[in-house]
């Protein structure tokens, strides 16, 4: 494992834990060449779907894509980075249970946004007006009123609008 300040190749491992869920490992190590330390996680290689872009390419799913995603979406949010690794998790073991070999990236979106739903409101905003490519601010309201409807009303959490 490279150390991500000086890329040196040795270094030893300090402490090991299993997450809460029991199906990862997090490792502390500590550089032999400038003593820094970082944290790694190992995880078993899933079987997860191709996912199909809306062009029509295709390629592995990435979970570090919806990482990124939702650490943008939720940035000077209360919403920590272990719930974010939760969300991912969901998602990957939905796909991986669903036992498709493609799935289209709309599919994987629209997982994403369900989680952001429950999980962050202003982070659900966010990711929807990105996700959805808002064309106005009608269509940006138009979504804002939906959740404004969801606290005060009936509390049913609505379907997201299909793309």
């Amino acid at each position: 494992m490279k150390c991500p300040f000086c890329r040196d190749l040795e270094n030893k491992v300090i402490d090991s834990r299993l997450t809460q869920e029991g199906d990862v490992i997090r490792r502390r190590r500590e550089c032999l060449q400038c003593q820094r330390r970082f944290t790694t996680y190992e995880r078993a290689e899933e079987a997860l779907p191709m996912v199909v872009k809306k062009d029509g390419r295709r390629e592995s799913f990435d979970r570090m894509k919806i990482v990124a995603g939702l650490k943008r979406a939720c940035e000077k949010r209360p919403v920590g980075i272990e719930a974010i690794e939760a969300v991912v998790e969901r998602i990957g073991r939905s796909l991986q249970e669903g036992g498709e070999k493609e799935v289209p990236s709309s599919i994987v979106g629209e997982a994403v946004m369900r989680e952001l739903h429950g999980l962050d409101t202003v982070a659900y905003v966010r990711f929807a007006s990105v996700y959805r490519s808002f064309q106005d601010i009608g269509e940006f309201m138009e979504e804002l009123e939906q959740l404004i409807k969801e606290r005060r009303g009936d509390g049913r959490p609505r379907k997201p609008r299909p793309r």
